[in-house]
């Protein structure tokens, strides 16, 4: 039984899993990055109250007899001014290891978990893209030999939600800025093209509500006009969107767009990403010790 709690940029979010099977998920909603972006650091505040939900979530997970947890931070780690602390009273809060996964590090867990949860050839070149709160991934690489390519951008829809001060809804014009900043940060990016690409993370999960798991470039379009027009609360109400996920998805969807453009082939909306990728990992030194 192994357990592993992610803390990101949006959400920090607990998966407990025996083998293939998942018995136990669950997440709370923090918003860290948008402290981030606005100070540079974690309020005092904000560090207790994570230390509290990654509490609750090892006692949960202990009581469902995990024997072997890990506490994983992905971008407020990185981003965060006060960031060896957060780790510092994760680790003391868990009672378990606690590490800041750098860039490459996140994005090679996300492919692993992305392709391990879906079929494909094996020697084909597969993108994973992971939009997450604060950073966005791009893995290119086959399942077979793991991946070859890799960038990471330093903005997500949590972080570019606040950079960009949406109204609601944000209209047209706004969405077209944000996508400017977005194509600004893609600059010099040129990947290998791949043959397919599987899109994870929640404002992937949140988009396919709306549109479906098939993300290619007229179904983009359709999502950000919805969102462009559309006040957060109806979106939520017509397309059973999660309410806690409503304010970073224009952002989120921005920012899939421009990746989808840049590699040329739609986008599969996936199940597995970097928790499920830590899993395997942690199954595989088990195994190993």
């Amino acid at each position: 039984m192994i357990g592993v709690v992610d803390v990101g940029a949006n959400t920090v979010r607990l998966q407990v899993s025996s083998g293939s099977e998942c018995l136990l998920r669950e997440k709370a909603m923090l918003r860290l990055g948008e402290a981030i972006e606005r100070w540079g650091r974690i309020p005092d505040e904000k560090l207790e109250e994570t230390a509290d939900v990654v509490a609750r979530f090892a006692t949960e997970a202990r009581r469902h007899g995990v024997q072997r947890f890990e506490v994983l931070v992905t971008s407020p780690g990185r981003q965060a001014a006060n960031g060896a602390e957060l780790v510092g009273r994760l680790a003391a809060a868990a009672g378990a290891p606690a590490r800041v996964l750098d860039a490459t590090e996140e994005g090679r867990l996300g492919f692993l978990g992305a392709t391990a949860t879906t079929r494909g050839p094996g020697r084909q070149l597969v993108a994973v893209v992971d939009v997450g709160g604060g950073s966005a991934q791009i893995v290119i690489g086959t399942r077979r030999n793991g991946p070859a390519w890799a960038r990471s951008l330093d903005i997500g829809s949590m972080r570019l939600t606040s950079r960009m001060g949406f109204a609601d809804p944000p209209g047209a014009d706004a969405l077209a800025e944000a996508r400017g900043e977005v194509m600004r940060l893609l600059e010099g990016v040129l990947p290998p093209l791949p043959r397919a690409a599987i899109a994870v993370g929640g404002s992937a999960r949140a988009i396919k509500s709306i549109v479906g798991a098939d993300l290619g470039a007229e179904e983009l379009e359709c999502v950000l006009d919805v969102l462009a027009r559309l006040p957060a609360a109806k979106v939520v109400a017509r397309y059973d969107v999660e309410p806690d996920r409503i304010p970073t998805l224009p952002a989120g969807a921005v920012i899939l767009a421009a990746i989808r453009e840049r590699l040329a082939v739609p986008l599969r909306v996936g199940r597995g990403g970097v928790r499920e990728g830590a899993m395997l990992e942690l199954v595989s030194r088990r195994e190993a010790a």
